[in-house]
């Protein structure tokens, strides 16, 4: 590659090229985790601004100035249809904005429409071949929601508090996975070691109580009998959040039901939450969390209190039903009615009042979290983690604790 090209159909020119060099290189190598500049004032060499060694993508900062005002240019004139892209062109142009600048909306607005069509042509490839009755396969799905979710990981890594990044990613979940549970369990994990080398970004904090939230939501309604040992359920078309898109050809019985232990979920995430807290102290963003999750384990379990009481009093009203019923059909035979009808009713009772003490119901208690406080501030040093812990009392004696 020349110097520095000077007119603007050299720019132009090169812009073009060293877009298709970063494309290449990710395309070579997908688990790139690392992008950095290399320090060069002006291109010296005939070659490619672009290095890839193993995992780490560099680029010459000389190209930089040329490239980001020309990319920015042509996806500004596209949203404004005065430019005509094609897909792959238009994956090219916003990978290339993201790596330079991780927070440009406009950029990720055009990375959904380009997502779409690639979805869309997918589903007319395998109707065109008769495969999978032109719709997507499990597998289709999963592997462009992981390439996907990899650039929303490069860009929150590279820009703090990434708020674009992370509702894309959940506009994908929304969207394309349809809040699938496999998926957003399988989120839950991946993220979980991001959020602890990121304890101050908040963006990604938001992006688990999505998470929480939406696999939490799954569990809404289920069978009283299986609320003490973890939730199983099937989707349902109501549900906002529960099975896959429409385009999506399910495979196999797992993508039908899942099994739930929201109480141990959200166990395992305070757990996360204290780990955090106490190894790095006076960080906002830990604390708003601890709250956002303790709160949706509240209305969570208060909402299944509910259910047990809705259920409870819907049995009692069908009693007289029950004892009519068996009188009438075993009568004749010397059955006591009455007794089997209080059988029913016994082992339904037992049922409840076992969950009602299961230890599920007593996780996270409101005083087991004054402890947790009082522990923090007993050895505390650092202000910031003294006043977040005293703010986050006060919340819980306001909001919970009433």
């Amino acid at each position: 590659m020349r110097k520095m090209a000077e007119s603007e159909e050299e720019v132009d020119v090169l812009v073009q090229r060293v877009v298709k060099d970063i494309a290449t290189a990710f395309r070579r190598n997908p688990n790139i985790n690392e992008i950095g500049l290399i320090p060069c004032l002006e291109a010296r060499y005939n070659r490619s601004p672009i290095v890839l060694l193993e995992n780490k993508l560099g680029i010459e900062s000389w190209c930089v100035k040329l490239l980001l005002p020309s990319v920015h240019s042509k996806l500004v004139l596209y949203r404004q249809r005065k430019l005509w892209l094609d897909r792959d062109a238009l994956t090219d142009l916003t990978c290339t904005l993201l790596l330079l600048n991780p927070d440009f909306t406009t950029a990720w607005n055009v990375r959904r429409w380009v997502f779409q069509k690639v979805v869309q042509e997918i589903c007319l490839l395998n109707s065109r071949n008769g495969v999978n009755s032109g719709m997507l396969s499990t597998d289709q799905m999963y592997r462009i929601i992981q390439d996907e979710m990899a650039v929303c990981s490069s860009a929150a890594g590279r820009y703090p508090s990434n708020y674009n990044a992370w509702s894309h990613r959940i506009w994908i979940l929304q969207h394309v996975a349809k809040c699938n549970l496999k998926i957003l369990l399988d989120e839950l994990s991946n993220t979980k070691y991001w959020v602890s080398t990121h304890v101050s970004d908040h963006s990604g904090f938001h992006y688990r109580q999505f998470l929480l939230k939406s696999v939490a939501g799954n569990s809404r309604g289920p069978a009283v009998a299986n609320a003490g040992a973890g939730f199983s359920r099937k989707p349902s078309s109501k549900d906002h959040c529960t099975s896959l898109p429409m385009h999506v050809k399910q495979e196999g019985a797992s993508a039908d039901t899942h099994a739930i232990d929201v109480p141990l979920m959200i166990e395992e995430e305070m757990e996360l939450c204290t780990d955090l807290i106490e190894s790095y102290p006076g960080h906002e963003a830990l604390w708003s969390h601890r709250r956002s999750v303790f709160y949706l384990w509240h209305c969570w379990n208060r909402d299944r209190l509910q259910v047990l009481s809705d259920s409870s009093n819907r049995s009692e009203g069908t009693k007289d039903n029950v004892q009519m019923a068996t009188a009438g059909s075993y009568s004749a035979r010397g059955i006591d009615g009455d007794a089997v009808a209080d059988r029913a009713k016994q082992g339904y009772t037992q049922d409840i009042k076992r969950l009602k003490r299961g230890p599920s119901l007593d996780l996270h208690s409101l005083l087991e979290e004054h402890r947790f406080i009082d522990a923090i501030l007993a050895g505390c040093t650092n202000l910031e983690q003294a006043r977040f812990a005293t703010a986050y009392r006060k919340w819980l004696d306001m909001v919970i604790g009433q």
